[in-house]
């Protein structure tokens, strides 16, 4: 499909190729995003739409609390997977799963959505039209969230730290390895609320604060650091640079983890917006 103006190739592209890796090792969105989201509009939804949805994460969540859920994903790798997914649920024919952007919902009609959610993707949307799109398809008194988690998550300071500067390193190769045009630009999520504020379309705004706590083997910490997508770049462009550091943080996490399996805590930031 033609990219809509305003929207970035290398931002669609950076998520081709690893759809199963990222579905493995990423958190799905915790059950509190419903509990918020459904209090502030005090029904049940009637359309939850999930942009950017990638693997369906944070779209299949809402599978028993809304009356329609539709996932919008412009990466076919990550739709495709998201879609797979959605087959293999029962009880999911009122999920679909679509092909678009977030600056360009023409197939959604005028105030017939309760609920829209971006996890863990505002940030490679371009704002503007996304916020102008959201003010057409809301209802009155429909809710907006935008909510990513902090990384890493938390488990020990070593570890995170290794963790930051693998990734940290894999962003600068990757900037490196990649050519202008096709070089993904990732927006400063502690604007998100700002670009809310600024719209015009909410009437109240804020953030919220919350963790949620998961299980976690070796094999996951390291498939976490694995799934970004800065490394994955990287990866992508057949550089073997990061091996020596991949295995170095592999190696630690596994005597950290010691065969066990222990929590994790995922800090997430949500920036909320009611029309």
């Amino acid at each position: 499909m033609t990219i809509p103006e305003g929207n970035l190739k290398g931002n669609v592209e950076r998520f081709t190729g690893f759809a199963d890796l990222y579905d493995q090792f990423r958190p799905e969105a915790p059950k509190l995003v419903v509990d918020i989201l459904t209090s502030y509009l005090e029904k049940r939804p009637g359309l939850v739409l999930d942009l950017g949805c990638g693997t369906g994460l944070s779209t299949l969540i809402w599978k028993d609390y809304g009356d329609r859920i539709i996932g919008v994903e412009p990466n076919g790798d990550m739709r495709s997977k998201a879609e797979k997914k959605r087959q293999a649920l029962p009880g999911a024919a009122h999920i679909s799963f679509v092909p678009g952007y977030s600056n360009s919902l023409g197939d959604i009609g005028d105030e017939s959505v309760d609920i829209i959610t971006c996890s863990q993707s505002f940030h490679w949307m371009e704002p503007v039209g996304t916020m102008k799109e959201a003010g057409r398809v809301l209802n009155e008194g429909g809710a907006f969230a935008a909510y990513d988690c902090d990384w890493p998550p938390t488990i020990h300071w070593k570890l995170e730290k290794e963790y930051l500067q693998l990734l940290e390193k894999a962003d600068l190769l990757a900037q490196q390895l990649t050519d202008g045009e096709d070089q993904a630009v990732k927006r400063n999520k502690n604007e998100h609320l700002k670009v809310l504020k600024d719209s015009g379309v909410f009437r109240y705004t804020r953030e919220i604060v919350f963790h949620n706590k998961e299980t976690c083997d070796a094999e996951r910490y390291t498939g976490l650091a694995l799934s970004q997508g800065g490394l994955q770049t990287v990866l992508k462009q057949g550089s073997s640079e990061l091996h020596p550091e991949i295995e170095d943080f592999r190696n630690h996490v596994e005597e950290y983890f010691n065969g066990e399996t222990k929590e994790i805590l995922f800090s997430y930031r949500m920036r909320l917006g009611i029309k």
